[in-house]
């Protein structure tokens, strides 16, 4: 009996110590830290939410009605690396970027193409109706508009933007909503293909992008626009961190044209390169029937050396001067034929893009 007894005493005695000891232990009483940091005073050196907050008044998502009725719609596919025609489905859904107070929006062609209906939904879930100002398969760029005064984005400055840059992709992916992610700068002046148009080349990003960002923005960690999201190159068919985007300098040169002139309007001779020639300058493999080379007496095989007084060495550098170049101007393009040299005056025309 004095044994139990004292089990009890010894028992009653560690009890008490541990409750005052350690009361966490057997108690209910439960703790938990929380910052005590006001918003105001809260240390944003590693957060982009006033990126974000600058930015998103200015992203919409796009949604449109389809038809399947519409043959022969082309654009320039990263993925495909070709022109490729347009794939329909009933919906669709995309991004897009304002770039004007009075409603413009910037978005990707592709994403518009063969609608039928194409609706507007601002950051509030306002929706507009729109109109189609101008488009521009060979960049895959289609200019909008709303009928409402808006919040636009500050253009970037294509000088600017370096690889390893922080690059921040905003969008509608798969039709969720408002979204950013985060990445860099992988690659500039990416161009999708040798033989593809010059002037469709690519910022490259790892930043998550998924259907439904295209047309969407590309911001630097400034919120300035450096890019609009268009493609994906995808093993899984997720975000494999090989996006890309249409830097800004060819984004302001397409909007540009398409309000002073409702389409880019880029020059256009009828000549095609061989894109292994390892010679100096361009050689010719195809000149088409009728065009204004063949009547200015351009011939298979012939070496271009310089346009206007030019040196040329690649095919792309004769891609931008002639693409640069408006229907109705003269060029000057110096020709090595069986060794010797002769200049060919060549009266530009209009691209015609179907």
């Amino acid at each position: 009996m004095k044994e139990i007894k004292g089990y009890a005493i010894v028992g009653a005695i560690t009890a008490i110590i541990i409750y005052f000891l350690a009361p966490n232990i057997v108690g209910n009483r439960i703790e938990v830290v929380e910052s005590i940091h006001h918003p105001n005073n809260y240390n944003n050196s590693n957060s982009y939410s006033d990126v974000f907050k600058k930015v998103n008044k200015s992203v919409v998502s796009i949604y449109t009605r389809k038809s399947t009725a519409r043959k022969n719609i082309y654009f320039i596919d990263p993925r495909e690396r070709a022109l490729v025609k347009k794939k329909y489905s009933p919906t669709g859904q995309g991004s897009g970027v304002i770039f004007s107070s009075q409603g413009h929006i910037i978005t990707n062609f592709h994403v518009i193409a063969g609608s039928e209906e194409i609706l507007v939904k601002d950051y509030d879930g306002k929706e507009y109706g729109t109109v189609i100002v101008g488009i521009d398969p060979l960049t895959d760029l289609a200019v909008l508009k709303i009928d409402k005064n808006s919040s636009g984005i500050t253009l970037g400055n294509i000088k600017n933007i370096n690889i390893g840059d922080i690059a921040l992709a905003i969008g509608n992916p798969l039709g969720v909503g408002q979204t950013i992610t985060l990445g860099i700068i992988s690659a500039t002046d990416k161009e999708i293909s040798p033989n593809a148009y010059s002037y469709q080349r690519y910022v490259q990003t790892d930043a998550a992008i998924n259907p439904g960002n295209s047309g969407g923005a590309l911001v630097n960690s400034n919120g300035e626009l450096i890019g609009i999201n268009t493609s994906i190159i995808s093993v899984s068919g997720g975000a494999d961190g090989i996006g890309f985007a249409i830097p800004i300098d060819i984004v302001k040169y397409v909007f540009r044209e398409i309000i002073q002139n409702g389409e880019v309007i880029r020059g256009y001779v009828g000549i095609s390169a061989e894109i292994n020639y390892r010679g100096l300058g361009v050689l010719v493999n195809g000149v088409i029937p009728g065009s204004p080379a063949d009547i200015s007496g351009i011939k298979i095989n012939d070496i271009i050396k310089k346009i206007n007084g030019k040196s040329v060495a690649e095919i792309k550098n004769i891609q931008k001067i002639i693409g640069n170049s408006k229907p109705g101007q003269v060029i000057d393009m110096q020709i090595q034929r069986d060794g010797r040299l002769t200049n060919i005056n060549i009266l530009v025309s209009k691209m015609n893009y179907y």
